[in-house]
C-alpha cells in the first residue's frame, strides 16, 4: 500500500478527531490572518493617506509620545516653505473625538486651511468643499457620513454646544480619510483653545521628488531649531506608536491562539501514534524504514494544518468583512487582507504541523517491530 493511501486512511477513519484538530488550527490561523491583516491595513491606510495627497515629509514636535498631541507654532509654516527644496507646506491640527450617540469612537477630526491642497483636491461626492473665512462648516468622509446617517444641510454636534453644518461629503479612496471629518483650521483652533498652534506640517518637496531631495529637506528642517522633528512619510508611519502598538497587540494575541493550536496538534498526533502502535510495528516488519514512518506522521499533521489554514483564512476574510461593515469599526477596518499576510498564515500553520508532529514521529520511528507488535497484543 502506498504512503498517500495510508495517510488518507489514517485521517479519514477518525473523522471527528481530524475535524476538531482542523477547527482548532483554523481558529489559530484566523486570529493571525485577521488581526495581523487589520494591523497591516491600518498601517497601509496611513501611508496611502500621505502618498495620495503627495505629502513627502511630516514635521512634528520632537520626542512627542503622542503625535496627535504635538503642538507647533503656526508661524513656522512660512519659514519651512522658504527652505530650499520645499514646494508647499500645509498646517494641520488634529483631534480624536467620540460621537457616542452614533456609536462612533475615535473619529479623527482634521483642521485644515480651506485653501490647502488636501482640501482643494478632495473628490466631493455631494455638496461642496470648504470656503475661506466660513465657520461652523464640516466635511464628512463617505463612510463616516453613512455611519452617522448625515446628509447635506444636517447639523452635527462635534463638541458640546458646537453644532456644525454638513456642507459636503468626500471620497478619497482611503479608509482612514473616509472615516474622518474636516473643519476649517481656525475653527478647530478656536474650539480647542489652541489659536496659532498646529499638530504638524505636511511638506511636499520640489521636483525632482527623489529620496535624496527628501533626505535633504528633512535634514534642513531638523537643523532649523531645537524641538522640531521632520520625517519622510514612510518613517513617520513606521514609527507611529499607535500603529506599532496595533501590530504588537495583533501578534501577541495571535501567539496565544497559535500556542493553543500547537498543543492541540501535538496531542492529536501523540494519541494517533499510540493507537496505531501495532500498525506501525507491522509496517516496520514488512520493510518500512524509519524515515518512511516519520514521513507518514509529518504528512498527516501537515495536511491537517493546511486544511485548518484554508478554513481559518476563510474565517478571517469573513471576520474582517463584517468588521468593515459594522458602524463602530467601518472607518477603521479594511475588508481586504494583503496576500503576504495570508501567506504568513499558511507558513505558520505548516510550521506548527511539522513541529507538533516532530516528537510523535520520532517516537514512532524508534519503535521496533517486536516491541510494537507486543504492545498490540
Amino acid at each position: 500500500m502506498r504512503l498517500t493511501t495510508f495517510v488518507y486512511r489514517n485521517l479519514t477513519r477518525r473523522r471527528v478527531r481530524s475535524a476538531l484538530t482542523v477547527c482548532g488550527m483554523a481558529v489559530a490561523v484566523s486570529a493571525v490572518v485577521a488581526l495581523v491583516g487589520i494591523a497591516d491595513g491600518f498601517r497601509q491606510s496611513f501611508l496611502d493617506l500621505y502618498a495620495g495627497n503627495g505629502i513627502d515629509v511630516i514635521v512634528v514636535r520632537a520626542r512627542s509620545a503622542d503625535r496627535m498631541a504635538s503642538e507647533l507654532d503656526e508661524t513656522l509654516g512660512p519659514r519651512i516653505a522658504g527652505l530650499e527644496g520645499v514646494a508647499s507646506v500645509e498646517p494641520v491640527l488634529m483631534d480624536a473625538i467620540s460621537l457616542e450617540d452614533s456609536g462612533q469612537i475615535g473619529v479623527v477630526l482634521q483642521g485644515l486651511d480651506p485653501a490647502a491642497p488636501t482640501v482643494r483636491d478632495l473628490q466631493i461626492t455631494a455638496g461642496r468643499t470648504l470656503r475661506s473665512g466660513e465657520q461652523k462648516s464640516v466635511l464628512l468622509g463617505r463612510i463616516l457620513a453613512q455611519n452617522l446617517g448625515k446628509q447635506i444641510g444636517d447639523k452635527l454636534e462635534i463638541y458640546e454646544g458646537e453644532d456644525f453644518e454638513v456642507i459636503g461629503t468626500y471620497d478619497r479612496q482611503n479608509l482612514f480619510e473616509n472615516g474622518s471629518m474636516i473643519v476649517p483650521l481656525a475653527e478647530l483652533q478656536r474650539m480647542l483653545g489652541q489659536e496659532g498652534l498646529v499638530t504638524a506640517f505636511n511638506v511636499t518637496v520640489a521636483e525632482p521628488r527623489s529620496a535624496e531631495t527628501i533626505a535633504h529637506v528633512v535634514a534642513t528642517i531638523d537643523g532649523m531649531r531645537a524641538g522640531l522633528s521632520a520625517m519622510a512619510t514612510e518613517e513617520y508611519v513606521a514609527t507611529d506608536n499607535r500603529i506599532r502598538g496595533a501590530s504588537a497587540m495583533a501578534w501577541s494575541t495571535s501567539a496565544i491562539a497559535l500556542v493553543i493550536g500547537a498543543i492541540g496538534m501535538l496531542n492529536t498526533m501523540i494519541v494517533a501514534v499510540f493507537e496505531r502502535t501495532g500498525e506501525i510495528g507491522i509496517l516496520r516488519a514488512i520493510g518500512w524504514r524509519k524515515g518512511r514512518i516519520v514521513q507518514m506522521i509529518l504528512l498527516e499533521s501537515s495536511l491537517l494544518c493546511l486544511a485548518g489554514a484554508v478554513v481559518g483564512t476563510g474565517l478571517a476574510f469573513l471576520m474582517t468583512y463584517l468588521l468593515s461593515r459594522a458602524p463602530a469599526t467601518a472607518g477603521l477596518v479594511s475588508a481586504t487582507i494583503p496576500p503576504h499576510v495570508v501567506a504568513q498564515g499558511f507558513v505558520i500553520a505548516l510550521l506548527i504541523g511539522l513541529l507538533g508532529a516532530s516528537y510523535p514521529a520520532f517516537r514512532a520511528s524508534r519503535l521496533t517491530p517486536t516491541t510494537a507488535l507486543r504492545h498490540e497484543g
